[in-house]
């Protein structure tokens, strides 16, 4: 065989490979893609869910705050749940349309800050819904009970001074943890769930396409 003709043959092979590791790409990041979006369903639909909860919070606490202006711990109550409500809500619109954002088409590196974005984002959604639901079930409570006329001078039964007073402490307990867990975001959050899961396994799948392509 003639020099010319094993150079030839040896391009033909270089280039022949040059396809198959960009098609082994493209089947590695496709593959990663579809399992990426449906590690999000989830959390997708749990989104939806917090949305469809505050906009039943923020009915409840109308509806305390309006039929017991006089009362200040009703009136407090129903503006707290009117309040905590809307956080609900404004949060599941926030985290959604940044998942809305995260397009496959985009580089990878462009996902994965997007990605690390969205996690940021819904921790802090954890925080500021989640966390506080150990006082937030007395204030449902108070507040389904102040959807009726009280009348004025009535005191506050000791149980929901005391319920009051254990949310508080679980809600700080449950700061403090989900602080202390920031500082090992690869460690399993064993009883404490921020609903990030899905996005922590996607950013990995990612992080193994990206590993790929620089290899």
């Amino acid at each position: 065989m003639e020099p010319d003709e094993i150079k030839a043959a040896w391009q033909a092979l270089d280039a022949r490979l040059a396809r198959q590791e960009d098609l082994q790409r493209e089947l590695l990041r496709g593959q990663h893609q579809q399992q990426a979006q449906r590690q999000l369903r989830p959390l997708r639909i749990g989104l939806l869910l917090q949305a469809l909860l505050g906009v039943g919070l923020v009915l409840l606490g109308v509806g305390c705050w309006r039929t017991n202006p006089g009362i200040p711990g009703l009136l407090a109550t129903g503006i707290a749940l009117h309040a905590f409500g809307v956080l609900h809500i404004v949060f599941a619109v926030a985290v959604l349309t940044l998942t809305a954002g995260i397009r496959p088409s985009s580089a990878v590196l462009t996902i994965q800050r997007r990605l690390r974005a969205l996690l940021r984002l819904q921790r802090l959604n954890s925080a500021v819904c989640g966390a506080p639901w150990w006082i937030g079930w007395v204030l449902v409570v108070v507040g389904v009970a102040g959807q009726t006329p009280v009348a004025p001078g009535t005191p506050t039964p000791a149980w929901v001074w005391a319920s009051l007073a254990l949310g508080l402490a679980g809600t700080l307990a449950t700061w403090a943890w989900m602080a202390r867990s920031l500082r090992r975001p690869d460690t399993s959050r064993g009883w404490l769930d921020d609903g990030a899961d899905g996005i922590r396994r996607s950013l990995r799948l990612y992080e193994d396409v990206a590993r790929f392509e620089r290899d």
